[in-house]
């Protein structure tokens, strides 16, 4: 699996935000969580093929680690989006949205006068 399969999961995508703070055993990661211990490590696991996590033995233990290295494709993909300009779909859609946000702030504003109707 890829990076980008591999955040696809929202349990995972916990877990590389629980490791950004540093490494950790399973035991801790599974702590909190609704889901096994055993469900935990196939999730690592996952994380692990897509290159995400690192895994260092420590004696009986073992350490999970984010690679911040790894996530680079998917910082580079998601600046490609937000370096595009807006279309003029989106900006007509901006001016609908401020038109009603207006509308209705008026007629909040003026609770005795019944909303105006337009067409």
């Amino acid at each position: 699996m890829d990076v980008f399969g591999a955040l696809a999961d929202p349990v995972r995508r916990s877990l590389l935000d629980e490791l950004a703070g540093g490494a950790r055993r399973v035991a801790d990661l599974a702590d909190g969580r609704p889901i096994s211990r055993p469900a935990v490590s196939k999730h690592l696991r996952v994380l692990l093929d897509a290159g995400v996590v690192t895994a260092t033995e420590r004696g009986r233990e073992r350490l999970y680690a984010l690679d911040r290295r790894a996530l680079a494709p998917v910082a580079a993909y998601v600046a490609g989006l937000a370096a595009r300009p807006l279309g003029e779909q989106a900006l007509d859609a901006l001016a609908t949205e401020v038109r009603r946000t207006t509308r209705e702030r008026r007629a909040s504003a003026r609770p005795d006068r019944p909303e105006e109707q337009t067409a």
